[in-house]
């Protein structure tokens, strides 16, 4: 595992813990989980790690993306995030939930998206949902 000062995406004061497999061969580390807050990183990709346990840099990309999901106060009802939920199992993808209201889906091709955009249209519409691309922004070390 590392830590991702969040810093400089604007959360000051906010860390968040990924998980990494080693490369043996070549002492790298590879994201083994679908980032929520850190911008520009994706399952997959190969990364440098400080010896004081934080993520230093991106090494190379895996060519994947992670949308991220949040619905906001008031929570919508169970039917969007089944909705949703069903759409991401239909097209074969991963995805994590913190909590209820915030999912990061794995996005390893572009073209099975239409069916997950679909599930929140409403939602995003109604301003009860919003939406991101996790390499909306480049990674940034503290």
């Amino acid at each position: 595992m590392a830590m991702v000062d969040l810093a400089p995406f604007g959360l000051v004061g906010m860390r968040e813990q990924l998980w990494l497999r080693k490369n043996e061969e070549s002492g790298d580390y590879e994201v083994c989980c679908i980032p929520f807050y850190a911008y520009g990183l994706a399952l997959g990709d190969v990364v440098a790690k400080s010896g004081t346990g934080t993520v230093d840099g991106v090494i190379s990309k895996s060519g994947r993306r992670a949308l991220r999901v949040f619905f906001a106060d008031p929570r919508p009802p169970e039917g969007s995030r089944s909705e949703l939920c069903s759409a991401v199992d239909s097209a074969g993808l991963l995805s994590e939930w913190n909590g209820d209201r915030h999912v990061a889906i794995d996005v390893p091709d572009i073209s099975l998206m239409q069916p997950v955009f679909d599930s929140v249209q409403k939602e995003i519409q109604n301003g009860t949902a919003f939406w991101e691309w996790s390499d909306a922004r480049n990674f940034r070390s503290s």
